[in-house]
């Protein structure tokens, strides 16, 4: 059972579109999906221990609670606003496959450093989209990785924007 999901993770990170189809279609995979996005935010707070332990502690929780959201803000996106006719999927098919794109998430926790942090950081979060836009693919089941990339974008400025009323509206309390 480890070394499924060791190999899991280990594909995830290579970009193997054929583990984002296969996750996709396997319903024990959403603990193992949580668990990548759990470690994968562990590994960001242990490299971001010089910004305050705090970040270790909080970072799991909003974390997974993020990944649900998220899962459910694609599915909007992609599903609702831009499918198409062979457009079809599921909040579970879309958190296995989104839970195991944060898997080169796991490289923060060398960003021991500020130096080392900058660059972890950065590096994982592009990498990570690359690997957001095969997983949105494979669960929608479209035929273009261009068309993911813009559920993408399209999800990420509504999620932006509602962040922006959160903070604006809990400003003064």
């Amino acid at each position: 059972m480890i070394s499924i999901f060791l190999n899991r993770v280990f594909r995830a990170i290579k970009i193997d579109i054929d583990l984002y189809e296969e996750v996709e279609k396997d319903k024990s995979a959403t603990v193992q999906a949580g668990i990548v996005v759990v470690l994968s935010s562990l590994a960001a707070g242990v490299g971001a221990l010089q910004l305050g332990v705090s970040n270790f502690l909080l970072a799991p929780a909003l974390s997974l609670l993020s990944w649900y959201v998220w899962a459910y803000v694609i599915y909007f996106v992609g599903v609702k606003l831009l499918g198409g006719p062979k457009t079809k999927s599921n909040h579970g098919e879309l958190l296995r496959t989104i839970g195991f794109s944060s898997a080169p998430g796991l490289i923060r926790v060398f960003g021991v450093t500020p130096d080392l942090m900058t660059v972890t950081f950065i590096g994982s979060a592009f990498w990570m989209l690359a690997c957001m836009v095969v997983a949105v693919k494979s669960a929608l089941d479209y035929e273009s990785l261009w068309k993911a990339l813009g559920v993408v974008i399209v999800a990420w400025l509504f999620q932006a924007f509602f962040l922006f009323l959160v903070i604006v509206l809990f400003k003064g309390i």
